[in-house]
């Protein structure tokens, strides 16, 4: 169902959100973010610009209390004061900090240049820290073996062919659960990703055979559900939820279970498989995720480069020292 954030909140942080969804595309899920993260924000802007007298909880603070006013006073020292704020008082990561510093730039360059109802950017020059550098959490090739070896059952070809995909084309657990049989087509298909963005995934013969099979035995799915290329046992469509409760299952039948692998982890192995054996090209690698950015997949390339100082210490004169 979707929110209603006239609702929530006041105008033009609720014009934005309705923007951010109707006219650019976002996600439910983005948007949602966005005004999780502008909340925390109006409410520190009301104990900045003392805009109530009695403030005990922050949780509690008022956002309709920020008026356009307030907004058209914002420079850009207090959006430092938020950042240092976020960050000493509410132990946000450099990660968390970047995404709220994104969301503030859209937001204002959306009051700015879009509608029009600041005098200036105050998030203009607002710099994002640096985030703090995570390898991705992947499977190896023999576990990604092991776990395709480990599914059984009554559903074993559905299983089988989800798993599949997973490792084979790096989608994520929403694009997934919203195949729709007629996008299937020969060796292609097509999916719906982030801000709805449709793209086209190619299959191997790996995953052709998979699905194939998988057609043979799909069960007729409940009216309203009959395109959905994957069904429950409730002849519905599969659910994130189900599909998180399989995968952690088959893993921990493979003896993987407690390793922080999870449906998002075997996108982040395929494609890791790819980058490794597959001597994919970076922006080959950005359009088979669907990143919008290539620093997003840039993450893949530090993979390498682990395996290269691995190679170096592997040297049999490591020792002669």
């Amino acid at each position: 169902m979707t929110v209603n954030y006239n609702d929530l909140c006041p105008a033009p942080l609720s014009d934005f959100l309705e923007y951010s969804l109707s006219i650019k595309g976002r996600s439910e899920k983005t948007v949602s973010e966005y005004y999780l993260d502008l909340r925390t924000f109006y409410r520190f802007l009301v104990i900045r610009f003392k805009l109530s007298p009695d403030i005990k909880d922050f949780e509690n603070i008022d956002i309709n209390l920020v008026s356009l006013d307030t907004l058209k006073r914002i420079k850009i020292m207090d959006l430092h004061s938020f950042i240092a704020y976020i960050d000493r008082e509410r132990n946000n990561s450099n990660r968390t900090k970047a995404r709220k510093i994104a969301c503030l730039r859209s937001f204002f360059k959306y009051l700015y240049s879009i509608v029009k109802l600041i005098p200036e950017n105050p998030a203009l020059d607002l710099e994002t820290p640096k985030k703090n550098s995570r390898l991705p959490v992947a499977l190896t090739l023999n576990e990604s073996k092991n776990l395709l070896i480990s599914i059984s059952g009554s559903n074993e070809k559905r299983d089988y062919a989800i798993i599949t995909l997973f490792l084979n084309c790096g989608l994520r657990l929403s694009e997934l659960i919203g195949i729709n049989i007629d996008k299937i087509k020969g060796d292609t298909l097509t999916v719906v990703g982030k801000g709805n963005k449709e793209r086209t995934i190619y299959l191997n013969d790996a995953c052709v055979k998979a699905i194939e099979e998988y057609l043979e035995v799909r069960p007729d799915a409940k009216p309203g559900h009959e395109n959905a290329l994957f069904i429950s046992n409730r002849k519905t469509r599969f659910t994130q939820k189900g599909v998180q409760h399989m995968v952690d299952k088959y893993l921990k039948e493979a003896g993987l279970s407690g390793m922080k692998y999870s449906p998002h982890k075997l996108r982040h192995t395929a494609a890791t498989l790819m980058y490794q054996y597959g001597h994919v090209d970076i922006r080959a690698l950005q359009e088979i995720l669907g990143h919008e950015s290539v620093s997003t997949t840039q993450i893949y390339t530090h993979i390498d480069k682990e395996q290269l100082r691995d190679a170096v210490k592997q040297n049999p004169l490591n020792n002669e020292h």
